[in-house]
Order: C-alpha cells, then sequence, then structure tokens
C-alpha cells in the first residue's frame, strides 16, 4: 500500500530542507497508528507566519498566524476510520484526506521556545494535522480533546 503525499512550498527560501521527509513519515506514521490499510491523498503546504496568517484569516476568522491549519475532506469518526465513508480518487481510488498547511516559521519557533527542537514540533504538527483529517478535534477541553492528546502522545512515542 502506498500513500500519496504532495508536498508543496508556497515560497523559496523557507528553509528547513528535511521537512518533507520528516512529514511524510509522520503521515504514514499516523495512518498505520490509526489502522488506515486503504491508500490515501495527502497535500501539505509549507508556508511562514505571514502566509498561514492570511488563510487562518480567510479561513477561520482568526486574525493571526497558526501553526499548523487542517482541511478534512471527508466528515469521519475520530478512532473509526471507514473508507466506504471518503471521497475517493476516480482515477486510483486512493481516499482522499484532506490538506494541511503548516508554518515552518512558527514550527521552528515553537520548537525552540518548548525546548525539543524542530524535528520533532514538525513532527507533532504533523500527527496533528493527520489526526484531524480522520475525525478527531479538540474543539473544547473535554472529551474530545483528551481523546485527541491520548492519541497524539501514543503515536509521537511511537514515532521516535
Amino acid at each position: 500500500m502506498e500513500h500519496e503525499i504532495y508536498i508543496s512550498r508556497e515560497k523559496s527560501g523557507l528553509g528547513h530542507n528535511n521537512a518533507a521527509a520528516l512529514i511524510k513519515k509522520s503521515i504514514i506514521k499516523a495512518l498505520d497508528a490509526e489502522g488506515v490499510d486503504t491508500p490515501c491523498i495527502v497535500s501539505v503546504m509549507l508556508t511562514d507566519n505571514a502566509g498561514i496568517h492570511e488563510i487562518n484569516r480567510e479561513f477561520r476568522g482568526v486574525d493571526r498566524p497558526t501553526d499548523v491549519l487542517s482541511f478534512p475532506l471527508n466528515e469521519l469518526t475520530a478512532g473509526e476510520f471507514c473508507a466506504d465513508e471518503c471521497e475517493t480518487d476516480p482515477e486510483t481510488g486512493a481516499v482522499m484526506l484532506g490538506d494541511m498547511m503548516i508554518s515552518l516559521e512558527k514550527c521552528a519557533e515553537q520548537g525552540e521556545e518548548l525546548g525539543h527542537g524542530f524535528e520533532r514540533e514538525i513532527s507533532y504538527l504533523t500527527v496533528h494535522s493527520v489526526l484531524h483529517l480522520l475525525g478527531y478535534d479538540h474543539i473544547d477541553e473535554g472529551e474530545m480533546k483528551a481523546q485527541m492528546r491520548a492519541r497524539e502522545k501514543e503515536i509521537m512515542e511511537d514515532n521516535k
């Protein structure tokens, strides 16, 4: 089974040339951990704080940069992936999970702030976003957030 992972850079000169490999590894790890055994398509746009700020304002009405944005194509139930409930590519039959956007600038800032560095932060943000594409959410401080944080922690422990 081969997932199709498309990674593009909104702007040149963003640095962090190892980001694409780390993102691909983390996407595959998260999908495997969630038992996704169907080929999937995920698109990732790498940007900076200005680029993600614009999209955050446009799509969420939040006028500031963020670290990662997720745009799921399907309405899935967290922890219960079902390929039959998903949009598929008519040519390949692969499940189209959705898109994510990551600010490499914010990722580097947070990795430094939190003391674990860029590589761990980009891996975490990618896992976080994949879980959103698979139906997890953290809108409130309740059960959904606890479930998502627990899955992130488990996947990141396995991601070492």
